[in-house]
């Protein structure tokens, strides 16, 4: 008979299962969409942006959870012999430490809590924020759900790329100010596009257990070659989105250090279109993704903080 897990334990397993190393995705754009309003409206509120973070996190945390449960449920992780720290879902279901039933429910706990958040945010400033809420809580719950399935669809990476920039963006810069800004909006592009390819270089190694079970993302329409180019592109669209921005009064002049990353942005590209189709040497690539995500947008907010500290 095995012995019960310790308090420690169980916190460490669903540390783990909400992947909670990879909240830098909401971090980043809550971060940024808070200092755009500080450096455009000057105000900043304390409690606004803490619960902003945590509603987001709390949904980034659902989303997160639910997608292994579909993904369990759906077959994927049973059969993925190509599971590393980045791709292939917490081991947790396979491996019976936890219960589609926990799962799904503690998903479903998540999402209550960033929307009660969210309608008190809403109820506080905006009721347009709702409206933001509703959207994301729909792109992270439906990206695997059965039937609507976004990721089987070949949208589920234009989704999330949204959720996780433009949306949270927008939404933390209308919790500071009160406005809806279609500029501020689109300054989430550069941060939007860079999560997008983690997913995205992520499904590489995920590609013959998806299509295995109907998950038939671009990466596995296109196949491992094609895809490794559309990685490229859209890493230079990334990089080429923060002088447009700048062009179009949208971004200071400080937010071009964020161009210092671009070797970093090189040697992932030089990695995926070598090594697309070697899983193992694909690994460094994942790494280098998530970094120059967490990097550009840091950078990005502080090019806000450097014009408005100095006046």
């Amino acid at each position: 008979m095995s012995r019960p897990l310790t308090l420690t334990a169980k916190v460490r397993i669903w540390f783990l299962e909400m992947r909670a190393p990879f909240f830098t995705a909401v971090v980043v754009p809550t971060v940024l969409g808070t200092v755009m309003a500080w450096y455009e409206a000057d105000v900043f509120d304390l409690l606004l942006f803490t619960l902003t973070l945590l509603g987001v996190t709390f949904i980034h945390a659902g989303t997160n959870i639910v997608n292994d449960y579909f993904d369990y449920r759906g077959g994927t992780d049973l059969i993925n012999k190509n599971k590393s720290p980045f791709n292939g879902g917490s081991p947790f279901l396979v491996e019976g430490v936890l219960t589609p039933r926990q799962v799904y429910r503690a998903a479903l706990a998540f999402f209550a809590a960033g929307s009660l958040i969210g309608l008190y945010l809403a109820a506080e400033v905006s009721p347009v924020i709702i409206l933001l809420g509703i959207v994301g809580v729909a792109f992270g719950y439906f990206y695997t759900a059965p039937k609507v399935n976004l990721a089987a669809r070949g949208i589920g990476e234009v989704a999330l790329g949204i959720g996780f920039g433009p949306l949270i963006v927008s939404g933390a810069y209308l919790v500071q100010t009160g406005v809806f800004d279609a500029a501020v909006f689109l300054a989430g592009v550069p941060v939007g596009i860079l999560i997008g390819l983690v997913l995205f270089i992520n499904q590489f190694p995920d590609m013959e257990a998806d299509k295995a079970t109907g998950k038939t993302h671009w990466v596995a329409r296109m196949g491992l070659r094609k895809a490794a180019y559309w990685y490229s592109g859209l890493m230079v669209a990334a990089f080429l989105a923060v002088p447009v921005l700048v062009l179009a009064g949208t971004f200071p002049v400080w937010t071009l250090l964020s161009l210092a990353t671009l070797p970093l942005g090189a040697r992932a590209v030089r990695t995926v279109l070598k090594n697309h189709d070697d899983l193992r040497a694909l690994l460094p690539s994942q790494a280098m993704t998530i970094q120059l995500h967490l990097l550009v947008g840091l950078i990005l907010s502080a090019g806000f903080l450097i014009p408005g500290i100095l006046g």
